[in-house]
């Protein structure tokens, strides 16, 4: 049986009556449903969270991609941890490096920040309701800010594995959005340069880029980066793009940082590896993370 735990503390968290997960057991998620609403899923969801921690706003949240996962040590006091598992919604992440739990994190400034480690990729075939559902459940429990981070790969060349850049737009090449009917959403302005410029204060050496967000899982061939590349592209990855739409919906204030893994196909000479990816997050984890939280402290 899943268990919720907090960080200092050892007594055991209650179940909900709802809990998605019975002695290990999956029932089927909320969000398959078509006739459920999204956005009282996430309510549902941040209700769960605050229940689980006794905190009932989180003023900011943080999704934290291949490479970023130590910022959560860094950027505060985490007092609670909690398997995604055990929020209505949320499935056990499939890819290595994403750690599938939601952390509450006490901020230096008083503040509260919720930190995402169980991020759902498009590809993974749920569909764009799962995708978005951690970034409409960190507006449902009050964050008014979203930092979405990622792994990608670099179109510019001086780009080494490594490199931390901000994101100053994107391209959506999945042919999906998470928003429905006739909700017409202006995405001018979508990453803000409000919160690149505080990044920029942190690190003036940071660079900024367009991202494109392909469908995957497989990986991008040449013809198809030099496309991205034509179109304005600078980074390519495969996710990002759907989360932010669902942030700005929301009315949240967006922040995108992308870690260079490597370079693109057709930039780079060698084939291209998760592996590759894992290892360029973990030479480069320790820095970023130090970056993030440095920019964290200072929003």
């Amino acid at each position: 049986m899943a268990r919720a735990r907090e960080h200092a503390g050892a007594h055991a968290v209650p179940r909900h009556p709802t809990d998605a997960y019975h002695d290990g057991m999956q029932q089927q998620n909320p969000l398959d449903d078509p006739a459920a609403d999204p956005f009282a899923v996430a309510r549902d969801a941040a209700a769960r969270i605050a229940e689980l921690t006794g905190v009932e706003r989180h003023d900011l949240a943080l999704t934290l991609g291949s490479g970023w996962g130590a910022a959560a040590e860094l950027i505060g006091e985490t007092t609670h941890t909690i398997p995604a598992t055990e929020v209505p919604g949320f499935s056990k992440p499939a890819l290595e490096g994403h750690v599938g739990t939601l952390r509450s994190v006490a901020l230096p400034n008083g503040k509260r920040a919720l930190v995402i480690g169980a991020r759902t990729h498009y590809y993974e075939g749920h569909g764009v309701r799962r995708v978005v559902h951690s970034v409409r459940t960190a507006a449902a429990a009050g964050a008014t800010t979203m930092i979405l981070t990622n792994g990608a790969g670099g179109i510019k060349e001086h780009w080494t594995p490594g490199t931390p850049v901000l994101i100053s737009d994107h391209i959506n090449l999945t042919g999906d959005s998470p928003l429905e009917g006739a909700t017409f959403v202006d995405l001018t302005d979508l990453y803000s340069a409000r919160l690149r410029g505080v990044a920029k204060q942190i690190d003036p050496s940071l660079e900024e880029g367009v991202y494109v967000q392909f469908r995957g899982p497989h990986y991008e061939t040449p013809a198809e980066v030099q496309m991205a590349k034509t179109i304005g592209g600078h980074i390519v990855g495969m996710s990002t793009a759907l989360e932010a739409i669902a942030a700005r919906q929301a009315g949240m204030e967006v922040l995108g940082m992308s870690l260079i893994t490597n370079l693109a196909a057709g930039i780079q000479t060698t084939p291209l590896s998760h592996e590759e990816v894992i290892e360029a997050g973990r030479n480069a984890e320790a820095a970023i993370s130090d970056l993030l939280a440095k920019v964290v402290a200072a929003i």
